[in-house]
């Protein structure tokens, strides 16, 4: 299997971003609703150190999804992609495309966006990078003075919510997408981005 895209598939390198991203994504969407709606404020000290574990372990995995998406974004800019089956209307297909251009801001916005909300904290507490380096915070608001500080978290609390809403929004909607070219379509679109499998050499 190529390591690049060709006109029929993607290679081994999107596939790898693509599928370690996912699984990281889904991943951390798991944590953050288990600690926003399983551990209470007011837990006691054994349940606040366990919660404090996995906003470390959230926090990890967010910045591992912002590094690769940037890869990843990288690598389309010089690598093409594929292109959609012919015969597709102009309005899937336009769906198709923003579905896309959607995913791409979101897997680099929200783990920014977290990344922006624990530099801009007023507790300053470090982020230890699965436990084995301390991840610097963001300079220009980890200097910002406290008051500005307890002002600004209410915005990048919400900014960080809604843009997590938004993908967990948008995951089934991409999913349908290639359930429908699977199973209805018939075409290559899913099988593509599936190592292993067998794509029309056609374009």
């Amino acid at each position: 299997m190529a390591i690049t895209n060709t006109r029929t598939r993607y290679g081994t390198v999107a596939m790898t971003l693509h599928w370690l991203i996912a699984l990281a994504v889904l991943a951390n969407i798991g944590l953050g609703i288990y600690h926003a709606d399983y551990i209470p404020d007011n837990a006691p000290p054994d349940v606040q150190k366990f919660a404090f574990q996995i906003i470390q372990l959230h926090k990890s995995i967010g910045l591992t999804v912002l590094v690769l998406s940037l890869a990843r974004l990288a690598w389309r800019l010089v690598n093409p992609i594929p292109p959609l089956p012919v015969g597709m209307s102009p309005a899937l297909r336009v769906t198709a495309h923003a579905t896309h251009f959607l995913l791409y801001v979101l897997i680099i916005a929200i783990p920014f966006s977290g990344w922006a909300l624990v530099s801009g904290s007023q507790l300053g507490l470090p982020t230890h990078y699965f436990g084995v380096i301390e991840w610097p915070n963001l300079w220009f608001l980890a200097e910002l003075p406290r008051a500005t500080k307890h002002a600004l978290h209410h915005t990048l609390a919400l900014t960080h919510f809604y843009l997590a809403w938004s993908m967990i929004v948008l995951i089934p909607i991409h999913v349908t997408g290639a359930l429908y070219h699977q199973f209805l379509r018939r075409d290559d679109v899913l099988r593509r981005m599936i190592p292993g499998t067998k794509v029309a050499t056609n374009a």
